[in-house]
């Protein structure tokens, strides 16, 4: 299991005063990789146009370039701006395989300070049920502290 108060706290030290989407996401995307290795493929995909998602920074093997909201796990968080926690890839209606290896995912949206869906942050994992209810309220904080702050 990750060691979330020192996620929080390093990344919280590493972002402080930056406000670049890019730079913070390349932060985020590197600092939770290596925090867990149930973390597999750790990136986010980001809002280009309407119901467009295309690769921002990751950590990983290559991922997928432009995914529509209307497919795969990715495309569910963007649709529905929800977190979407899959212990089986196989068992998603419409699952994107990226990556062979990803057995479990987890895809949380990603909000600006104005509410505005920006990005969707992907974590996918080698193992079947990687992901729990506490890694999601987890990185949904950690995203909201990044993003969403004045």
């Amino acid at each position: 299991m990750a060691d979330y108060a020192m996620l929080h706290q390093t990344t919280a030290a590493l972002t402080a005063g930056e406000d670049d989407l890019v730079a913070l996401m390349a932060t985020v995307a590197c600092e939770v990789h290596h925090a867990d290795d149930r973390f597999d493929w750790t990136g986010f995909y980001r809002v280009v146009a309407p119901e467009l998602l295309k690769i921002g920074p990751y950590q990983g093997g290559h991922g997928c370039l432009v995914i529509p909201f209307s497919r795969g796990v990715c495309g569910a968080a963007a649709r529905t701006e929800t977190t979407q926690l899959v212990p089986d890839v196989e068992a998603f209606p419409g699952h994107i395989a990226c990556a062979s290896s990803t057995r479990s995912e987890l895809v949380l949206p990603v909000h600006d300070n104005a509410g505005k869906l920006i990005a969707v942050f992907d974590i996918d994992s080698n193992q079947p049920d990687a992901f729990t209810t506490q890694d999601a309220a987890e990185l949904e904080r950690l995203l909201r502290d990044v993003f969403t702050r004045p």
